[in-house]
């Protein structure tokens, strides 16, 4: 199972774990098995239309997934996946 870290702002959507171990080939799946476990994360990293929102960012063992294969990014067990919520500030 891949490591997912979460983030501290939507920790309190997943019962305040740093980490979680999910299970998936594709980033995708990983995602999918998240929100289905933690539904009330859902509207904090999809939009209305089923989109990954814009301001967050998945990394699988640091690799920007958006300049890749984004959500169909492979995952093999050992890898390591951050959700990184973007914030602005000013």
């Amino acid at each position: 199972m891949a490591k997912v870290s979460i983030p501290t702002v939507f920790r309190q959507y997943v019962a305040g774990k740093d980490t979680l171990e999910l299970e998936g080939e594709k980033v995708k799946d990983l995602m999918e098995q998240l929100t289905n476990q933690y539904p009330q994360i859902k509207p904090f990293l999809y939009s209305s239309d089923s989109k990954l929102r814009s301001f967050v960012n998945i990394y699988v063992n640091d690799e920007d997934i958006r300049y890749g294969q984004q959500e169909y990014t492979e995952v093999k067990e050992t890898d390591e996946v951050s959700i990184i919520a973007s914030m602005a500030g000013g």
